[in-house]
């Protein structure tokens, strides 16, 4: 196992879709960098990888093959945007062109993008997991060693149920649980402030946190992100310090 040049290692999973996982790790790497530290941020969904359009780069050309590597024959440049280290299979492949790699493959493929990447020195590695808990998620435990997980929710029922099951395959691995992100927890009218529930949130009972899980802050579902800045800034501060009390 070859682990790249960073202090932490920390994967972010949801177990489920749709519950803005990219969105809250791009918002949460940016957090981290605004405290002064070097930051990665590694998107590993290989079928979906929607980090490069959040940072508004793309590729057009297509590619005609991906080829597999031995180590130290070629080596993969992080994209420098804002601050941050980036890499993604959509920097290697066009943005409309599907990745049909089959379970076999996915485990070389992601260890060329973690082992392959010439990381400069960070303070931290976020790993953008795809949903779920099947192979992707399993090869990464043989990739990497992770200082932690941290677990991004809706409000909802079902976001919860999901987001459980991807807490009990980070405890059956032994992955430090080092909290959970509430995202779009609820709307906030632009018009008169009212909070609205748009997802009827899970019951007590039956949420993450009931499961132990660490909250480490909530997300109102708001399209202008950057007027919660403060509220990342707090979840950056938390994770950081839970990340070096370890």
């Amino acid at each position: 196992m070859s682990a790249p040049a960073a202090r932490y290692v920390v994967a972010v999973g949801s177990g489920k879709g749709g519950v803005g996982k990219s969105t809250v790790t791009l918002n949460l790497a940016f957090a981290l960098r605004r405290r002064g530290w070097n930051v990665g941020l590694l998107d590993a969904d290989l079928y979906g990888p929607d980090i490069p359009l959040m940072l508004n780069l793309k590729r057009e050309q297509e590619a005609k093959r991906w080829d597999f590597w031995r180590a130290g024959e070629v080596r993969l440049e992080p994209i420098d945007r804002e601050g941050l280290q980036v890499m993604s299979v959509g920097f290697l492949l066009a943005e409309r062109q599907a990745l049909t790699f089959a379970a076999p493959l996915l485990g070389a493929a992601l260890r060329q993008l973690v082992e392959q990447v010439d990381w400069r020195s960070l303070d931290v590695l976020l790993i953008d997991l795809p949903p779920g808990t099947a192979d992707l998620q399993q090869q990464l435990l043989g990739v990497v060693a992770l200082a932690g997980a941290v677990v991004v929710v809706g409000p909802q029922d079902v976001a919860h149920l999901d987001a459980r099951k991807f807490v009990d395959f980070l405890h059956g691995a032994d992955v430090r649980v080092l909290g959970g992100v509430e995202n779009m927890t609820a709307l906030l009218c632009p018009h008169c402030g009212e909070r609205i529930d748009v997802f009827p949130p899970a019951a007590p009972s039956r949420a993450i946190w009931s499961d132990g899980v660490p909250l480490l802050g909530r997300i109102p579902l708001d399209p202008e992100l950057d007027r919660h800045r403060h509220e990342f800034d707090l979840i950056g501060e938390e994770l950081a310090a839970r990340l070096e009390a370890a």
